[in-house]
């Protein structure tokens, strides 16, 4: 049964690269009979050899370095400050209510609307990219590390007063182990978050990194280069996420289910 169940799975990968891999086969075709001339669009074959010319140079490889640098970077801040803040608010309901307003308040303004301010204080470079990213983080952790701690069961939290434990423990030994499988689905959606908001910072002010990369070829007119970035960072977002839905099996097994699922 494993056996025909590993079988179906990989028939239904090979099934869902059909379309996408048609559709490029179909533009590369189109592209060499109307011989695309385009400072956007490239074919894919231009674009692969693009891509084999960046890692060559290893050009790909420092700006994917600075990147996920500042995604981790700010990411790992982020999820520190987000979880603390969550557990607090989940734990507290006078905390929770005195400081709805103010997080209803700055969750909604988007992280690229404090580049201003961000590069005045901090200037061009890492500093300015991980405090945004880890900006961008903060929310989604908070939320959901709240909504999972007050979901948790409450017998669980009577066997602890019960036990006349400190809050600290209270938090490492029931809280937290308890929410594991919900926050870290938190985590998961605050990766992608980071990589897209660094990636996006670096496009609009920051001189480094992939999203620069991406200017520096737009600028150069090689829409082959442009669009190469682009296949790349969209690989490196789907190889995060699938190492992360991993661990989150292995670590959590069938609790992960009930995480993905709240």
């Amino acid at each position: 049964m494993t056996t025909d169940k590993a079988k179906e799975k990989a028939k239904e990968k090979v099934k869902a690269l059909l379309l996408p891999m048609a559709v490029l086969l179909a533009f590369e075709a189109w592209a060499r009979a109307t011989h695309l001339q385009s400072d956007s669009l490239a074919p894919p074959s231009e674009i692969a050899m693009a891509l084999a010319g960046a890692f060559a140079d290893f050009s790909i490889l420092t700006a994917t370095r600075d990147t996920l640098f500042s995604t981790f970077a700010g990411l790992a801040i982020g999820t520190v400050i987000g979880l603390a803040l969550g557990i607090a608010f989940g734990i507290s309901d006078t905390l929770n209510r005195l400081m709805e307003v103010t997080v209803e308040a700055i969750r909604p303004i988007p992280s690229i609307a404090l580049l201003p301010i961000a590069l005045i204080a901090l200037g061009f470079g890492y500093r300015m990219e991980i405090v945004i990213v880890a900006f961008a983080c903060v929310w989604p952790i908070l939320i959901l590390s709240r909504a999972a701690v007050r979901s948790i069961e409450p017998r669980l939290m009577e066997v602890s007063r019960a036990l006349r434990l400190p809050a600290a423990q209270r938090v490492w030994k029931i809280i937290i182990p308890a929410a594991l499988p919900r926050i870290f689905v938190a985590f998961r959606l605050s990766a992608g978050i980071a990589l897209i908001v660094a990636v996006t910072v670096e496009i609009a002010i920051n001189p480094l990194g992939l999203g620069a990369g991406i200017m520096l070829a737009q600028q150069a007119l090689r829409p082959d280069l442009m669009l190469a970035y682009l296949v790349w960072i969209g690989v490196i977002g789907y190889a995060l996420n699938i190492l992360l839905v991993v661990a989150q099996h292995r670590l959590f097994g069938r609790a992960a289910l009930s995480g993905d699922s709240a």
